[in-house]
């Protein structure tokens, strides 16, 4: 859990090389044109060059007309597509294309001043990326390119536009107002949301969504989650889709009715509204080597860290690592558990690791791993199930496996998640899909800011780790993404030697927490609303907190509990 993975030096390696990087630009005037030309690869790559052949063109899928790019990465070849623009010096304009797959980039270079670029994960379904460049005073062309990541999957990119004064390069014509989108249905409720989905509607670069007449959210994808609502109380939403030429019409109205309230977000039985999650080692690496009960009283979750994966798909065990950890007995181990639940706290089972190799990819495997877990569940007396798969996750199954082992234990299951920074920078990725899919049985999802590179915050600016803007920004996306305030947590090593990068001062974390909940002690970034709810903090681990005098817990643990 603690150490670095090539996600992590995949997004550092990105950051390193954007230079600038902005939030979803403005409008364009009503003079503006689409520079771009075959931004919908209507024409196939004509006006395009793509490296060592990387690039064609496809019928599906498509975002809009008949046809869209697929480019992908060989060995050292990214997949660069390429084209160059004709454009006014001292002018602004708005670079955006539509993606879908593998990691995909889009940017613009020899603009005079300073050249763009932006990003996004793998995404299952078309996603929106948007940068802005200001031409010099003697630019009169520039580059626009789209490019994927080494080793990763094709990328699709369709309707690339750039928007601005007219080049006199023979771009496409200026947009023209979209039309009302069709399809609006409720997908989902909780007792504080409602999520909503519609049809893709052809020319809409965003959608705005209204409830009982007002604008409550803007997404660029064909659906939202607006949170926030009563329990058993009904909504009326509204949709419509925008351009750089203006709003369309709204679409027909739906209701969509919020479920009666389970006393909070999420499964977990007894958990504090507040909690300090602690990953407890079955091992020694060099700090301190713990039995159950000596894991600090500021912990209300002890994730034990980790099961082992069988020969049978999806299956796990566990073994006590008695040996290792100074002739730790079963039945001490299960008696330390008992006196902990005893105590008030969580004694849970953690599934994965840097080194885990369980895999989750159909039925069977899922029926496996929920029969397994709850098989440990009433050998050892764990309360529930932690979810720390690093080296991937499929959301269907996953959920599946979760959803059947929540009908095996009952309510008080507790299900915390501890995902890396990049698996949640959008609700597309795998790990963020598994959270929304479970979120009536989740407790808290608890990603790890640290081993990290360089993230995009939820408005749209890159932040690197180490700071109370890193945290607080990235906990945003999740807050906003769908997720209830009681299903975040921030996850945060224990001491310099519990991670490779990324360790904060407990004084961060606390301020962190109180910029979340209550809009003070804030860095650069102040999120628009408080959120009051936050269930609290998360380290790696008690033993690398025991071994610096859990200097951690004695500071973050009160802090949560106070909240």
């Amino acid at each position: 859990m603690p150490r670095r993975r090539w996600a992590a030096a995949l997004a550092a390696a990105v950051t390193a090389s954007v230079l600038s990087l902005t939030g979803l630009a403005g409008q364009a005037q009503a003079a503006d044109v689409d520079n771009a030309g075959n931004g919908g690869f209507e024409s196939g790559l004509a006006d395009w060059t793509c490296s060592a052949g990387s690039g064609t063109t496809v019928s599906s899928p498509v975002h809009g007309g008949s046809a869209a790019l697929k480019a992908t990465p060989a060995g050292q070849d990214n997949a660069r597509c390429t084209q160059s623009v004709a454009v006014k010096p001292n002018a602004t304009y708005t670079l955006s294309a539509w993606v879908q797959g593998g990691y995909a980039y889009l940017g613009a270079t020899g603009t005079g001043t300073t050249d763009v670029s932006t990003w996004t994960p793998d995404s299952a379904s078309w996603k929106k990326l948007t940068t802005t460049f200001t031409t010099g005073a003697s630019t009169t062309s520039v580059t626009v390119y789209t490019h994927g990541w080494y080793g990763q999957a094709a990328y699709f990119a369709d309707d690339l536009s750039v928007l601005g004064p007219d080049g006199g390069g023979g771009g496409g014509p200026a947009p023209t107002v979209p039309s009302a989108p069709g399809g609006l249905g409720v997908s989902g409720t909780t007792s504080s949301s409602v999520s909503l989905a519609w049809n893709t509607v052809s020319g809409a670069t965003g959608y705005n969504v209204y409830r009982g007449g007002s604008k409550v959210q803007s997404v660029t994808g064909t659906s939202a989650t607006v949170s926030g609502l009563a329990a058993s109380t009904s909504y009326t939403f509204q949709v419509t889709a925008t351009n750089a030429a203006g709003e369309s019409v709204k679409s027909s109205t739906v209701t969509g009715t919020t479920t009666a309230s389970s006393g909070g977000g999420g499964g977990g039985g007894t958990v504090p509204a507040h909690a300090v999650t602690g990953y407890w080692q079955n091992f020694d690496n060099g700090a301190t080597v713990q039995k159950l009960s000596a894991v600090q009283s500021q912990y209300d979750i002890i994730a034990v860290a980790f099961a082992d994966a069988t020969s049978t798909p999806g299956a796990v065990d566990f073994h006590l690592d008695s040996a290792g950890l100074g002739g730790y007995t079963v039945d001490q181990f299960k008696a330390d558990i008992k006196a902990k639940q005893a105590a008030g706290k969580k004694v849970i089972i953690s599934i994965g690791g840097q080194n885990g190799t369980v895999s989750v990819s159909d039925s069977a495997s899922a029926a496996n791993f929920a029969n397994s877990v709850h098989a440990l569940m009433q050998t050892y007396g764990f309360d529930g199930v932690d979810i720390d798969l690093e080296n991937g996750l499929n959301a269907t199954y996953m959920s599946q496996a979760l959803r059947s082992l929540s009908a095996k234990a009952g309510s008080s299951l507790v299900i915390t998640m501890a995902p890396q920074t990049i698996d949640m920078q959008s609700t597309s990725n795998a790990y963020f899909q598994t959270a929304l899919n479970i979120k009536d049985i989740l407790t808290v999802v608890n990603m790890q800011y640290y081993n990290s590179g360089s993230m995009l915050g939820c408005d749209g600016k890159v932040y690197s780790q180490g700071s109370v803007d890193f945290l607080t920004a990235l906990a945003c996306i999740q807050l906003e993404g769908g997720l209830a305030p009681s299903q975040v947590g921030l996850g945060l090593p224990a001491s310099t030697r519990g991670a490779g990068s990324g360790y904060v001062s407990p004084t961060v974390v606390n301020n962190a927490l109180d910029c979340l909940a209550k809009g003070t002690n804030c860095g650069s970034f102040k999120p628009s609303k408080t959120y009051p709810g936050l269930r609290g903090a998360m380290t790696w681990s008690t033993n690398w907190d025991a071994t610096a005098g859990n200097a951690w817990s004695n500071a973050v643990g009160p802090h949560v509990h106070a909240m």
